[in-house]
């Protein structure tokens, strides 16, 4: 018998049975639609505070969730070569990749670094880009962050009782908060940059001290350096604004600027600056501000639930909303403040009035909530570009005492007889230097010029002293 010789039938079966045997060979689908890429973190972050030239590497996996392969279309920064940061996408260097297969549940690394002078002062304080991989159409992505300049940053921290210095800039993001019983002190010439999702909180028990002088105020703005981003102007709403909660105490602000801000971001309304209700019995004002500057707020200047606020020569200017808003009543003291809106290529002020002050706080489907309201303001201007920049109301069930003395306003319709007017000049005009510039200093001649009351302030918003029958607003004529 020749063993060579086997029958086709039975060869056929032997074929068979051996392939039976071999490892799976077969081609694996790709994923042609829809699908999800998943990075190994939220944010690519360089989170060393430079104090020195430096080069800094950090990594991301990206990872193939599903059980098929996939083709990632493109791996890129979105500023591309223009970017701070330099990419290794799956070993290869440059910062854009195309065409990446990735198997079913696998990842591949992205490895970024970033090379910055931290003394160079032109340089963002927070540089910023996002890492995208494009997956069947659908983009995915992640913040890329790091600091540009030697500062103190504080990255969503609650601060126990400290005092700041002047010799290097404090720059907050993700926000900040003056913890439970502890006291921030801000001394003059400090400067704080706020990033654009950022507010600052006083907690319960919590004080904020703000110790500007007349020749070193204390600067609250954006974290954004690069002006030519903006036209070389200033923004509103480029960061949020100084929050001070229930139960914060003894809070004082001085020869302070808070410019570009308001923003929507975090707890609370779009302002610059917000009180919730004083809900302590003392003798002291839940805030103290004097010699300030609130500009260019996307929201309110200062905006008040039934809190507590004696305000000294300041000056709210350019907000979208009210410059200064009183609501659910409180207790107030404010003399010599300027509250001026006009209508500009970045302010809508073509509805809300400069000053709104109430008893109560309209919660909808006709509910309030509301408190006794204690104010005076003396020696004020209410002034901007609307008729009526002035809007006072109340509900009967609680106090609504109000005393404008001294006061210029802009009014259209008659103040209500329940708010109590002592020498107010109603619709003269303030007669400004330059109010499309911001400068509301008086020009000679001005109707405000000797026609305040007398009151224990020494000086004006510059410094300047105030000698016999005070002027009307924040700035003492020559």
């Amino acid at each position: 018998m020749n063993l060579f010789r086997i029958r086709p039938a039975i060869l056929i079966v032997l074929l068979l049975s051996a392939i039976s045997f071999l490892p799976a060979c077969k081609k694996e689908k790709m994923l042609n639609s829809g699908g999800s890429l998943k990075f190994s973190v939220d944010t690519l972050t360089f989170d060393t505070v430079f104090t020195a030239m430096g080069s800094f590497t950090v990594d991301v996996r990206i990872v193939n969730t599903q059980n098929q392969k996939i083709n990632i279309s493109s791996v890129r920064l979105e500023k591309g070569d223009t970017s701070f940061f330099h990419l290794n996408i799956d070993g290869k260097p440059g910062n854009s990749s195309t065409n990446i297969e990735v198997a079913p549940n696998d990842s591949f690394h992205v490895f970024a670094t970033v090379k910055i002078d931290p003394r160079n002062q032109n340089n963002p304080f927070v540089i910023e880009d996002r890492l995208i991989a494009t997956l069947n159409g659908k983009d995915f992505s992640i913040p890329v962050i790091a600091y540009g300049q030697d500062a103190n940053y504080i990255v969503g921290e609650e601060l126990q009782t400290q005092t700041w210095n002047d010799t290097k800039p404090y720059v907050i993001i993700h926000s900040a908060a003056v913890d439970t019983d502890q006291v921030l002190t801000i001394p003059a010439g400090c400067r704080v940059y706020m990033h654009g999702d950022s507010r600052l909180y006083v907690f319960k028990g919590a004080s904020l001290k703000v110790l500007g002088t007349k020749t070193d105020s204390v600067v609250f703005q954006g974290d954004r350096l690069d002006r030519d981003y903006f036209g070389y102007e200033g923004y509103p709403g480029e960061w949020g604004g100084i929050y001070f909660t229930k139960y914060s105490v003894k809070n004082e602000i001085h020869y302070a600027v808070l410019k570009n801000c308001g923003s929507n971001t975090g707890a609370g309304l779009p302002s610059a600056i917000q009180l919730e209700p004083d809900l302590l019995v003392g003798d002291s004002f839940q805030l103290t501000i004097t010699h300030s500057r609130i500009e260019n707020s996307i929201g309110y200047g200062i905006l008040s639930f039934k809190g507590s606020l004696k305000a000294e020569n300041c000056l709210i200017n350019a907000c979208g909303a009210q410059a200064l808003a009183i609501v659910q009543g409180g207790d107030y003291e404010i003399n010599n403040c300027d509250f001026v809106v006009f209508n500009s290529d970045k302010i809508n002020h073509l509805k809300e009035p400069a000053l709104a002050i109430l008893n109560y706080f309209d919660v909808g489907n006709n509910q309030y909530v509301a408190d006794d309201l204690n104010a005076v303001l003396r020696n004020c201007v209410i002034w901007g570009s609307l008729e009526d920049e002035a809007f006072f109301d109340k509900v009967d069930k609680y106090k609504y005492n109000l005393t404008l003395e001294n006061c210029v306003l802009r009014k259209k319709e008659a103040i209500p007889d329940y708010v109590i007017q002592k020498n107010c000049l109603i619709n003269q005009d303030p007669k400004f230097v330059d109010q499309n510039n911001w400068d509301f200093h008086l020009q000679v001649g001005s109707p405000l010029i000797n026609a305040g009351t007398s009151i224990a302030i020494s000086d004006d918003l510059d410094g300047k002293p105030r000698k016999g029958v005070p002027d009307i607003g924040c700035y003492e004529a020559d």
